[in-house]
């Protein structure tokens, strides 16, 4: 059996919601205004995309410093498309990899595959309900 994972969560006052998991720390997260929200926080689903952002970023710059590849910085950028109906799921989201420094193509382009392919379970969840594309940007 694998890990577990707990999560608790409470509400705060409305729709504005706190969750913690295994690492004990909390999360807050709220809705929209209409729905009796606070803008206090970010969306739920929003939270579902920096987690993916989160899980393969840090796959990247793992890899990335195993290789011994030099660069200044680092950021994803991630675009989702949500289905019109409820429930609305993502259907169709795209990340974009950005790397700044003299990178190595060849080594960032095997860093974002290894991720995809292996290491981030986020991404091989999501990809069995969305549809999944990526790309990526040297900036020297």
């Amino acid at each position: 059996m694998g890990d577990i994972t707990k999560v608790e969560l409470k509400q705060a006052y409305g729709l504005t919601m706190i969750a913690r998991a295994n690492s004990n720390h909390w999360v807050v997260m709220d809705g929209e205004e209409k729905f009796n929200g606070h803008l206090a926080a970010a969306r739920p689903m929003e939270v579902f995309l920096m987690g993916l952002a989160g899980c393969t970023g840090m796959d990247v710059i793992s890899i990335l410093d195993k290789m011994k590849v030099n660069y200044r910085d680092f950021r994803i950028e991630i675009e989702a498309e949500r289905a019109e109906q409820h429930p609305k799921v993502y259907t169709k989201i795209h990340i974009k990899y950005i790397i700044y420094g003299d990178v190595p193509e060849d080594k960032f382009v095997t860093a974002i595959e290894l991720s995809k392919t292996k290491y981030c379970s986020a991404q091989a969840m999501l990809s069995k309900a969305a549809e999944i594309t990526s790309s990526y940007e040297i900036i020297k």
